[in-house]
């Protein structure tokens, strides 16, 4: 870490890290280089006072979306996909704990044998406490993704940004994996990603952040350090707010 306290921009921060983030360069499933990777970043940030929830998806496991593609009901796929988020919420807290931080998962279904039910001043408590929050089972409801989740919790708590990990260093015009052309934009509006049908995160999500005015970042994990580097502002990232 490096880096001063007095240096962050943010002091509680979602992140929304995506189910393909715990897969490294697995096909599937989750690596554990990776979560301990993660759970380090999570660890600097603790250390350098910043208070972080996260919100983890279930892509890497299960696609509610793909599921109901392949002709599953989208209700059960959706259940079985926030299953998914609650098993990698899981091995997330496992490697936070073995790096030394204390850690919280927070289910939207609730399963008292395997983690705490998401009780909204139980999880603020937790915060406070330098406790690190894993929110899983996005909303508890069929048809919302986790961008939504990450939105609603990132309000809830009273954080003042959500960081959006992706594979990609900011939000393009297209997927710049695909097209040459793309244009990457270092600042939007949530109207504009809206109008645009950007698909950096869904529409409910931008629309839920821009009625909150919550500021989104979209940033790339896949370059080691980088999460503390949007703490201090300095990530090549794109800012997703309500000014031009």
């Amino acid at each position: 870490m490096s880096g001063s306290a007095s240096s962050l921009r943010y002091r509680r921060v979602l992140l929304k890290l995506s189910g393909e983030a715990l897969m490294g360069k697995r096909p599937y499933g989750i690596d554990v280089g990776m979560v301990q990777r993660l759970a380090g970043e999570l660890k600097d940030a603790l250390l350098g006072g910043v208070e972080v929830a996260v919100v983890v998806g279930g892509g890497n496991i299960f696609r509610g979306l793909a599921g109901a593609a392949r002709g599953m009901d989208r209700a059960t796929a959706d259940y079985m996909g926030m299953l998914a988020t609650v098993m990698n919420a899981l091995a997330l807290q496992n490697g936070l704990e073995q790096a030394g931080v204390e850690a919280r998962v927070l289910s939207a279904i609730p399963m008292p044998t395997v983690c705490e039910a998401f009780v909204h001043s139980k999880a603020l408590h937790h915060l406070e406490s330098k406790r690190v929050v894993i929110f899983a089972a996005g909303t508890g409801n069929p048809f919302f993704t986790t961008d939504t989740t990450a939105a609603l919790r990132g309000i809830e708590m009273k954080c003042e940004v959500l960081a959006k990990a992706t594979q990609v260093d900011g939000v393009y015009s297209a997927d710049p994996k695909t097209d040459s052309n793309a244009v990457r934009f270092d600042k939007l509006t949530y109207g504009e990603v809206l109008a645009r049908d950007l698909k950096v995160m869904d529409g409910a999500a931008i629309a839920l952040a821009r009625d909150n005015d919550l500021p989104v970042i979209v940033f790339s994990i896949e370059e080691s350090g980088n999460f503390f580097k949007v703490l201090r502002g300095e990530a090549r990232a794109t800012l997703i707010s309500g000014r031009p």
